[in-house]
């Protein structure tokens, strides 16, 4: 695992597969912002002074490497587990999450993750202690603002922190070899384009992505040059 400071309250872990972040308000206030495949509970705990600063737990959709182990961070002293209504009942396990409509371009990206066995890990069912809409607003980060960006999967959400001018993509948005591209492996790609571009009119200085290097400076033009590159795209 690594660990990186991005900026004075926020890190970066990246872990076996996948990545997380942590939000410090203070000492013993810590909010994780996903949390990787199964078995990165250890992972997690160790970039934690102790277990109990994290306060709570964003996950920003229902895939096997971002919610699977929900589980495991909530046992130990119950931070509530915050997933989007639409997503909630997958990670609750009462049901499969969808599988992904792919285009040309993911084929081999997805051959490649299911090399790794990713889509076929299951990770334990995790209680959702709070189910969560667009517009709402979570008590950390002077305000943490939730988008659902339902393009990826119906439940997908950003979280965006507009006193720091912070924003959590999930995996609508990534980086690939230096290039930040509209995510892959998604429900509807109409819809993604949309959504890129409703994160693209967000003043953001730092932009946190699923997958990938962050933009740690003027995240708000890379955003928007993502978002018109993928226009451009759809009209060839």
């Amino acid at each position: 695992m690594g660990i990186r400071t991005l900026r004075p309250r926020l890190r970066l872990l990246t872990l076996k597969f996948g990545q997380a972040y942590l939000w410090q308000d203070s000492e013993d206030d810590v909010t994780l912002i996903d949390t990787g495949v199964p078995g990165c509970g250890e992972e997690i705990a160790a970039a934690v002074r102790d277990t109990s600063v994290i306060r709570r737990v964003v996950v920003t959709h229902c895939h096997e490497d971002h919610f699977g182990s929900a589980a495991d961070v909530r046992s130990w002293h119950g931070a509530p587990v915050h997933v989007h209504s639409a997503d909630a009942a997958v990670v609750r396990g009462e049901r499969q999450r969808n599988e992904p409509v792919l285009t040309e371009f993911d084929q081999p990206l997805w051959e490649h993750v299911k090399s790794l066995g990713v889509p076929e890990t299951h990770p334990p069912a995790c209680p959702v202690d709070v189910e969560l809409a667009d517009g709402d607003v979570l008590d950390f980060g002077g305000g943490a603002h939730i988008l659902n960006l339902p393009g990826h999967t119906a439940g997908s959400i950003a979280v965006h922190l507009p006193e720091h001018r912070v924003l959590f993509t999930g995996d609508t948005v990534a980086e690939v070899n230096g290039a930040v591209i509209q995510g892959v492996f998604n429900q509807d790609e109409d819809q993604m384009i949309a959504d890129v571009r409703r994160l693209a009119t967000l003043d953001v200085e730092t932009a946190c992505f699923g997958h990938g290097e962050p933009v740690v400076a003027d995240a708000a033009a890379v955003l928007r040059e993502t978002s018109k590159s993928h226009q451009r795209r759809r009209r060839i």
